[in-house]
């Protein structure tokens, strides 16, 4: 019954119960220890005195004074003292308290058979068959063969005498009470804590995120729970961060899924446009046999014109899906890229000078930066290649403008229409047109920005398209320079 009350109590209060009831006990067994040794020290205190006037008696019967005539001189506290001597057969030979000795042999008292083995002893509490009263005895066992015994009547007074004193025993149950307030106050807090630890583990057991982040106490038990919430917590970290990129990781799968069947829809629809018209100027020359050479010449100069767009379109398909699939794969060196710039001006200032177009590369000094050669000719290649087909601009410019520490920025400009404010978020999308009829028809695969953008980032760079405000369009291109090239 008392453990099922017990074990309805909280944590705390069940703490304190117990630590109640073991100061309790260790309380009450010093006590008791306490009270029977001050008992003790009243009773030997007593028997002391006692002894004192039985030394007296002894010495005055050896100094030769009759038995019978025996004088208690020695001044002494007690009001009512009985005086016996007993000789050493056991014989009563004088008693102050009685007219007449008992005959009964007195060797079988107590105290009288201890005194003479010991040579004194002591009786608290013996009733007497002489008188009908009860007493305490002291007997001392003298030389001269006689044994005296003195007593006191075990009156009310003589038993409050040899009581403890009561003042010791409340001033520890005063620092029993004390203890049992501190401890309770112990208790409570050491058995809060221990609920909150509990109730901690019960979520950590479910799972639950743990938002309480109040620190524990500054004490053993507090580190040790700080210690373990701190453990959970970097474990639920380690595990939403798992999920995380497990999420991240399964959209970026998904994305480039979606990026490549949307690549192999634009890739069917851009490759009918050429493979119709091949396939058409093919007919018409084997189902018209008698077409003059001119027409013959123009059918097959077409068929020219768009197999070389099949051949760039199907140049630029790999190229980004490389970047796409593997790119580890693309080597990297240490590359001048204003070398790089340099050629591909060089090579393309042929053709915008048919269409009146002047390339102005004022990027002079030499930037080494750590890529894939390949890929940024291709950066500029098809930035300058666009900008000559499409800007109906006079002017291209390249040129290098101050930027942050350990990074370079080039701009390419053209002094030409620029585009529509709606399409500059999409120029980078792959196959995106401003314009389809007039890129199909100057030979543009769609592609083209694509690769810039893709070939940017694989660099560790940005590149950013924006209407110039002197008309044309800006492309800032931003790319890393190794710190060692730097110092």
């Amino acid at each position: 019954m008392a453990m099922v009350l017990l074990n309805r109590l909280t944590y705390p209060q069940r703490l304190f119960v117990w630590l109640l009831g073991y100061s309790l006990l260790l309380v009450g067994c010093f006590l008791g220890f306490q009270y029977h040794r001050e008992k003790e020290f009243k009773i030997e205190e007593l028997n002391s005195q006692l002894q004192l006037i039985n030394e007296h008696i002894l010495d005055d019967i050896s100094a030769g004074n009759d038995v019978v005539k025996v004088s208690i001189s020695q001044p002494h506290k007690f009001s009512e003292l009985r005086v016996s001597i007993i000789d050493s057969i056991g014989r009563v030979v004088y008693d102050n308290s009685l007219d007449s000795f008992p005959e009964p042999n007195h060797l079988s008292r107590i105290e009288i058979a201890k005194a003479l083995k010991e040579g004194s002893a002591y009786t608290v509490r013996r009733h007497s068959e002489s008188t009908g009263n009860t007493y305490f005895y002291s007997a001392t066992a003298g030389d001269n063969r006689y044994v005296v015994r003195t007593a006191v009547p075990y009156s009310v007074s003589l038993s409050e005498l040899l009581k403890a004193d009561f003042g010791f025993l409340w001033a520890m149950g005063g620092v029993t009470i004390a203890m049992c307030i501190i401890g309770f106050f112990a208790t409570r807090r050491i058995g809060l804590h221990i609920m909150r630890l509990n109730r901690f583990a019960e979520k950590a057991e479910r799972g639950e995120r743990i938002y309480d982040t109040a620190p524990f106490p500054k004490d053993e038990l507090g580190s040790i729970s700080n210690h373990i919430v701190r453990l959970y917590a970097n474990l639920q970290k380690a595990v939403s961060d798992r999920d995380k990129e497990h999420i991240t990781a399964l959209h970026e799968q998904k994305e480039k899924e979606r990026i490549k069947k949307q690549l192999t829809n634009n890739i069917n629809h851009e490759l009918k446009t050429p493979v119709a018209s091949i396939q058409v100027c093919l007919e018409t020359l084997l189902t018209h046999k008698n077409l003059s050479d001119e027409k013959k010449e123009a059918f097959l100069n077409r068929c020219l014109e768009n197999t070389e767009r099949l051949k760039q379109l199907l140049n630029d398909v790999a190229l980004i899906t490389r970047m796409d699939d593997a790119p580890k794969s693309i080597t990297k060196t240490y590359v001048d890229l204003s070398s790089i710039v340099s050629e591909v001006v060089d090579e393309c200032e042929p053709i915008a000078a048919d269409k009146g177009i002047t390339i102005k590369n004022e990027i002079t000094d030499s930037i080494i930066i750590f890529g894939n050669r390949s890929l940024l000719d291709s950066v500029f290649r098809n930035l300058i290649s666009n900008a000559i087909a499409y800007s109906g601009g006079s002017t291209i410019s390249l040129r290098q403008i101050p930027s942050p520490p350990n990074r370079i920025t080039v701009i390419v400009t053209d002094n030409g229409c620029g585009i529509p404010a709606e399409h500059l978020p999409h120029i980078f999308e792959r196959f995106y047109r401003i314009d389809k009829g007039r890129s199909r028809l100057l030979g543009g695969t769609g592609l083209g920005l694509s690769i810039v953008k893709n070939a940017i980032i694989l660099h560790d760079g940005t590149i950013i398209a924006e209407n110039d405000k002197n008309g044309g369009l800006k492309f800032t291109i931003t790319l890393p320079v190794p710190s060692n090239v730097m110092s």
